[in-house]
């Protein structure tokens, strides 16, 4: 079993629960509830920091016959934009089928009802997905779920870099391709030439075609 805090974020239409691991990947346990809005993608990155967690669960909720929802698309959307703020912490989807129905169970069992129920559900959500997911792993001996891939650096319609936070550009100021082993090319095909050196040229005398003073060619007659 791998070392180190998780968290387990249930996302929700209003809410979203999310609850941490201890430090040995064993038992989770309840964090808080973030409101859904502006500034829900920040808060949860800041208890990703103050955790140092290593690793953040999502719950991707799907029917019972395992096809996705639009709940499920929602809740990879959230993902990703929370990958954002994340990077480098690693992203995985975990299956949360009836995680809801079980932590309502389990509030009730414990005698929370009504409007307190209502208060923590989303958090009790958040366990339950979590600890689902430390237990796949502790059984498996794998980490639980799908990695949610990240967007490669140089992705269509991105400029590839030359040198830190700069593009190389064409004439046009359209950024160009730049490969390891191949030429820089503007327009495609034709490598671009730097300016060479050439020698100064004397001007000619419009009449005669020769440099001011210049002595007339074998044959010619001086004018």
């Amino acid at each position: 079993m791998r070392q180190g805090v998780r968290l387990g974020v249930d996302v929700g239409s209003v809410r979203i629960g999310v609850a941490r691991s201890d430090p040995s990947g064993l038992l989770a346990t309840p964090v808080e509830t973030v409101r859904r809005g502006r500034g829900d993608l920040a808060r949860i990155a800041a208890i990703a920091a103050e955790h140092e967690a290593i690793e953040v669960v999502v719950g991707l909720p799907t029917s019972l016959s395992g096809r996705e929802s639009h709940a499920a698309a929602a809740a990879r959307d959230f993902a990703r934009s929370l990958s954002v703020r994340l990077s480098p912490i690693p992203i995985r989807l975990f299956d949360e089928r009836l995680t809801t129905v079980s932590a309502a169970q389990d509030l009730r069992t414990s005698g929370v009802k009504g409007r307190r129920q209502r208060d923590v559900i989303d958090q009790a959500a958040a366990v339950v997905l979590l600890q689902a997911a430390l237990d796949a792993e502790r059984a498996s001996g794998r980490p639980s779920g799908r990695l949610l891939e990240k967007p490669l650096e140089n992705s269509p319609g991105r400029p590839i870099e030359n040198s830190p936070g700069r593009p190389i550009e064409n004439a046009s100021g359209r950024p160009i391709e730049n490969s390891p082993g191949r030429s820089i090319e503007d327009p495609p095909g034709r490598p671009i030439e730097e300016p060479r050196d050439r020698p100064l040229e004397k001007p000619q005398d419009p009449r005669s075609g020769r440099p001011p003073g210049g002595r007339p060619a074998s044959g010619e007659e001086s004018p």
